[in-house]
Parts: structure tokens; C-alpha cells; sequence
């Protein structure tokens, strides 16, 4: 009788897969269905300039492209964790960082259960080292710092006090100029493929 009561807690893929978010397992995800979900995330909750959402799928092209050009030898699974850093948000959306703060626990606790089962799905360490993962974390503050000041209406300033401001990098470096829904997913499904063929 409780369990009639108990609160959904998976949801169904376009691919067909029921993913349990509770208990995710590396069986249920596909890589079309997370290209698919971070193409339609948008970042920053939609407050960017442009005619088009600039997506999670976007910005993980971006912050691949800032690893690779930090890790001059990345290997091609050092660079799918870098592409694969925010891909939990394809069942859960991206919160502001701001918001994960208020929420805390609960949220950290889902999210990284997903990102586990995500790199266990792919091959990749369940954990990323210590190491890449603080490489990854500076390639994804590159990133937010030129999509604030680009897209987000950040001044300079505020965006220096908040990120830090990106030492030998220019807008230009990693254009942020927000690619259509399909442009974003193809794109992010090229790279995955690219990098996926050369583990």
C-alpha cells in the first residue's frame, strides 16, 4: 500500500530507456538522449542576449575546447570527462550556482549519482582524479567568465570579482555566439563520437 504513495522517481528517455534517478544505472543512458536533454538546458535560466538559448551542450563544447587548449597532450578520456562534466543536467536541468547553494546535500547527492553512472556507461573512471577534475573546473570558470560578459549582461568587473578574470584568453579564443537547438545537439554528438572513436 505505501509504495502507491511513493513519489515517481524515473523518467522516461526518448530513447526508450526509463532512467531511476535515485538509482540511475549505467544501462539506461544513451548518449543521443543526453545530447538531446543539454541541447534544450539552457544556461544562466535563459537570461542571455541572442535570438537562441546558449545550452549546456554549447558549453561543454567550450569548456572541451579550454581543456584541450590547458592540457596540450589531454588524452581522448581526459577530454570526454571535460565534455561529459555537466551531462547529469540532461534528467536534471541546470541550477544556478547560487540555488545549488540553498538546496545543497540532496541536489550534490542525485547529481553525482547520475555523473557516476554516466562515466561507468562510457568507460570512463567512476571518479574523476583529483587532478583533471580542478583542470576541468578552471576550463569550466573560463568558460562562464566570457559567456557572463558575452551573453549575461555581466560587466567586466563583476564578472572578474565572481570568476576571475581569464589570464591569456579573449572572446574570440571560444566563441559563445548561441548555436540553434540542433546545431548545439549535432555538435556535442560530432565531438562525443570523435573522441568516443579514439579511446
Amino acid at each position: 500500500m505505501a509504495a502507491k504513495n511513493q513519489p515517481r522517481a524515473w523518467q522516461r528517455m526518448l530513447s526508450g530507456r526509463r532512467l531511476d534517478l535515485l538509482d540511475p544505472s549505467p544501462l539506461d543512458i544513451e548518449i543521443s538522449d543526453i545530447a538531446h536533454g543539454l541541447a534544450r538546458v539552457a544556461r544562466w535560466n535563459g537570461q542571455t542576449i541572442g535570438e537562441h538559448a546558449f545550452s549546456v551542450a554549447q558549453h561543454s563544447l567550450v569548456v572541451d575546447d579550454v581543456f584541450a587548449s590547458l592540457v596540450i597532450n589531454a588524452t581522448p578520456q581526459q577530454r570526454l570527462m571535460a565534455l561529459l562534466h555537466d551531462a547529469a543536467e540532461y534528467v536534471i536541468g541546470d541550477m544556478i550556482s547560487p540555488f545549488k547553494a540553498i538546496i545543497g546535500g540532496d541536489y550534490k547527492e542525485v547529481e553525482h549519482r547520475l555523473q557516476t553512472a554516466i562515466h561507468l556507461r562510457f568507460g570512463l573512471p567512476a571518479e574523476t582524479p583529483i587532478k583533471i577534475k580542478k583542470l576541468i573546473k578552471k576550463a569550466d570558470i573560463v568558460s562562464a567568465y566570457f559567456e557572463a560578459t558575452e551573453l549575461a549582461g555581466f560587466s567586466s568587473s563583476e564578472a572578474r570579482k565572481i570568476f576571475g578574470r581569464p589570464s591569456g584568453y579573449s572572446p574570440t579564443d571560444f566563441p559563445v555566439t548561441p548555436l540553434t537547438t540542433m546545431e548545439a545537439q549535432n555538435a556535442f554528438l560530432q565531438r562525443f563520437e570523435t573522441l568516443d572513436r579514439l579511446l
